[in-house]
C-alpha cells in the first residue's frame, strides 16, 4: 500500500493528519502488540519520532477503573490493584516518565505530574469477551457517577480480571482467540468530550509476560507504556514516527523491559538521545 508523506523543512509532519489517515491498515486505538507480533521498527529504532501537529496532554492524570468483584476488598486481584494504584502513586513525577518532558505541542511541553491517581472499583462483573464499545461503556459509566467531573486531561484505563480477555475487531488480548495485543490507548467523542481512554487486559499468557515479572509488574509494564502513549499522542495525531510506532512502540520489548523499585517498565524512545532509554 502506498503510503504518502507530507514534508516541511525535511521534518516528516502532516499538521492534524492521524496514524489512521496516514496508515489506513491500523484504526485509531494504537495497540501494544504481543511479543510475536511486535516487528522491531525499520533502521533498528534508528528514526525519530516526528511531530505532527495534534495534541498532547501536558498535565495528565489517571484514573484506574478495575471492572470486576475480584479487584474488590478480599478479592484474588486486590493486592494486584493495591499494586497498580502504587504505581501511578509515583510514576508521573519519576525518572521513566520524566524522558516525555522532551515532547510538546503548541501550548508547550509535557510536565512532570503527580497523575492525581484516582481509582474507581466496578464489581459487577464483566462478559468474557469485553469489546471496545464494553471498554468505552464502562468508561462512561464512571463518568456518569454522581461527583464525577470529567477531565480533558485524565486518562481513563480500565484494567480487566483474568477471567475476561478484550476484543477489537477481530483480534483480541490474553484469553482470546486471536492474541495480537497487550493493551491499547484511543479516544472517542462521549457526551461529556473527547475522552481519552486505554484497555487494560489481564496479563494471562506469554505472549504478554516479561521475564520474571509479577502480574503486577506486567500491568505497570502495560501502564507505563499505555499512559506515556496516550500523553505524547493522545488523539494519534502528535508524536509518532515515519512508520506509524509511537515513542513506546519503538522500544515495546527490546530492550527488555525491566524492575525498578518493585515496579516493572519498559525503555522508552528519546529524540534526544535518539535511542530507547530507561
Amino acid at each position: 500500500m502506498m503510503k504518502r508523506f507530507c514534508v516541511v523543512a525535511a521534518v516528516l509532519v502532516c499538521a492534524q493528519a492521524s496514524r489512521a489517515e496516514r496508515y489506513p491498515e491500523t484504526n485509531e486505538r494504537q495497540h501494544m502488540p504481543a511479543k510475536d507480533h511486535y516487528a522491531k521498527p525499520a533502521g533498528g529504532h534508528a528514526q525519530n519520532v516526528s511531530y505532527h501537529g495534534g495534541q498532547v496532554i501536558r498535565s495528565a492524570r489517571v484514573v484506574s477503573i478495575f471492572w470486576g468483584p475480584s479487584w474488590g476488598t478480599g478479592g484474588a486481584d486486590s493486592a494486584t490493584a493495591d499494586h497498580i494504584i502504587a504505581f501511578f502513586n509515583q510514576f508521573g513525577t519519576s525518572s521513566h516518565y520524566a524522558t516525555i518532558t522532551q515532547y510538546y505541542d503548541g501550548s508547550g511541553n509535557i510536565q512532570s505530574t503527580s497523575l492525581g491517581n484516582t481509582a474507581w472499583f466496578d464489581g459487577s462483573a464483566p462478559p468474557t469477551n469485553v469489546t471496545d464499545a464494553m471498554i468505552q461503556g464502562e468508561v462512561n459509566k464512571y463518568l456518569s457517577q454522581a461527583g464525577v467531573t470529567w477531565d480533558p486531561s485524565a486518562i481513563y484505563e480500565v484494567f480487566l480480571p483474568r477471567t475476561s480477555y478484550s476484543s477489537d475487531g477481530t483480534r483480541t488480548s490474553c484469553g482470546g482467540p486471536n492474541l495480537y495485543y497487550c493493551a491499547y490507548h484511543g479516544n472517542y467523542t462521549s457526551s461529556f468530550g473527547n475522552t481519552r481512554y486505554a484497555a487494560m487486559p489481564y496479563p494471562s499468557c506469554g505472549g504478554c509476560q516479561s521475564a520474571g515479572f509479577t502480574d503486577a509488574q506486567n500491568f505497570d509494564h502495560f501502564s507505563c507504556h499505555e499512559t506515556r502513549e496516550a500523553v505524547t499522542d493522545a488523539d494519534g495525531t502528535a508524536w509518532f514516527d515515519r512508520t506509524g510506532y509511537e515513542a513506546d512502540d519503538k522500544c515495546a520489548w527490546s530492550p527488555a523491559p525491566f524492575v525498578h523499585n518493585g515496579f516493572g517498565y519498559q525503555y522508552e524512545w528519546s529524540n534526544a538521545a535518539g535511542a530507547c532509554v530507561q
